[in-house]
């Protein structure tokens, strides 16, 4: 029968080791709840087409260096596949999705954990991202690439301004990269394919929230190649994306995160 001490180390060894017990040394994992699954084809989870991230909403940005006209066709966002194609103007048909606008208006927010799996588009001129945005900034992006430097990954806190250009033999064109991105009060720290790759030691504040973007921008050319005139249609994948909350602040669950 085992006495009241060894019974309380076992129930905490149990608490710090993942899925409740085996072998190794315990490791602390915070208990978090998934608050967001993305479902793309969700009209309720995610507005296409438009974003107050663009002036007036859209869909043209020029003053960004983006040749993007946004389109609601869900042949461009809604499968997880963003698309962009080119119009006669110059512009491309483009392929955004955020949760801005949406009947469930979800929020990120202080201390929670986002999870994604994307696949990387090789035409140059591609610009994909997730990215945060809210009242003209709160803006922090998970993850910004562009593929004529096809190692690099741009990582960014721009409500502290901080940022990484995280170079990896494991992101190129066309490959499949995991990130993880925990949104901390102090600190916002990245994971690229399972490797903590930068933590920015700036943080977002105790009160920050803001909502989510998926999109694929394509390059006008001042910081990046634009598309060659061959480049008929461009893409890339986002087959999960995630949010976390920790228990200790998973509370109000409803609009708005």
């Amino acid at each position: 029968m085992e006495t009241e001490e060894f019974g309380w180390l076992r129930r905490l060894t149990r608490r710090l080791v993942p899925g409740g017990g085996g072998g190794g040394l315990p490791v602390f994992t915070p208990r978090r709840a998934p608050v967001f699954t993305a479902d793309f084809t969700s009209a309720s989870q995610w507005v296409a087409g438009r974003s107050w991230a663009y002036p007036d909403g859209g869909p043209v940005n020029p003053g960004d260096n983006k040749l993007d006209h946004l389109v609601e066709d869900p042949a461009y966002s809604r499968g997880g596949v963003f698309r962009a194609t080119p119009r006669p103007d110059g512009n491309w048909d483009t392929g955004l999705l955020t949760t801005e606008g949406s009947d469930e208006g979800f929020m990120v927010r202080t201390g929670d954990l986002l999870e994604a799996r994307v696949r990387l588009p090789a035409e140059l001129g591609a610009w994909p991202a997730i990215w945060t945005w809210r009242d003209g900034g709160q803006e922090i992006d998970v993850f910004e690439y562009h593929p004529d430097n096809p190692d690099l990954l741009e990582l960014s806190n721009h409500v502290r301004e901080a940022h990484r250009y995280h170079r990896d033999p494991t992101v190129r064109p066309g490959a499949w990269v995991d990130l993880k991105v925990d949104f901390g009060r102090s600190s916002v720290v990245w994971w690229v394919n399972g490797a903590r790759v930068f933590a920015d030691r700036r943080g977002v504040g105790r009160g920050w929230r803001a909502y989510l973007i998926v999109n694929l921008s394509v390059s006008a050319g001042r910081y990046h190649p634009a598309p060659g005139p061959d480049v008929r249609e461009m893409s890339y994948e986002v087959t999960q994306l995630r949010v976390y909350r920790s228990q200790a602040s998973a509370g109000g669950r409803g609009r708005g995160g």
